[in-house]
């Protein structure tokens, strides 16, 4: 699974006008089930978000996770991260089919919940509209083994 992991102070989503997810200090977290992904994979990528720590300490550090700060995650599906940009058009051949990609959506989604961080989400498949203050700002990619 492939995500963008950004530090926020406030974030939601919008679909048709209406705000479906918002969160205020925490992570946003854009996925991508790529082709080839599984369960073990959502899961070892939901216990790792939940450990980074990216959160200032009072020392000013980034040597806390969203668990320790009481945080919260917004988690919105985002194929788009699998483009491949060899010529000027992305190709996205290396998603993985919308039903698994939904399924793998919502395991990463539930694996999360699991390690105590609260998750609110967007709508798979639906034309979002996300806006967020990124804390830092502070923006990490992250893949796990194919």
């Amino acid at each position: 699974m492939r995500a963008l992991v950004q530090r926020v102070l406030e974030v939601s989503v919008k679909v048709d006008g209406n705000v479906v997810g918002s969160c205020d200090q925490g992570l946003l977290v854009l996925i991508c089930a790529m082709r080839g992904d599984t369960d073990a994979q959502a899961q070892k990528l939901a216990i790792k978000l939940s450990k980074l720590r990216i959160f200032e300490d009072g020392a000013g550090k980034m040597n806390l996770s969203v668990r320790d700060i009481g945080g919260s995650a917004l988690v919105v599906s985002q194929f788009t991260l699998a483009a491949e940009t060899k010529g000027n058009r992305p190709g996205f051949s290396n998603a993985a089919d919308p039903e698994t990609g939904k399924e793998l959506y919502q395991a990463f989604t539930d694996h999360l919940a699991n390690t105590g961080v609260p998750v609110q989400t967007g709508i798979f498949g639906a034309d979002m509209k996300v806006s967020l203050i990124n804390d830092g700002p502070v923006t990490i990619w992250i893949d796990t083994d194919n």
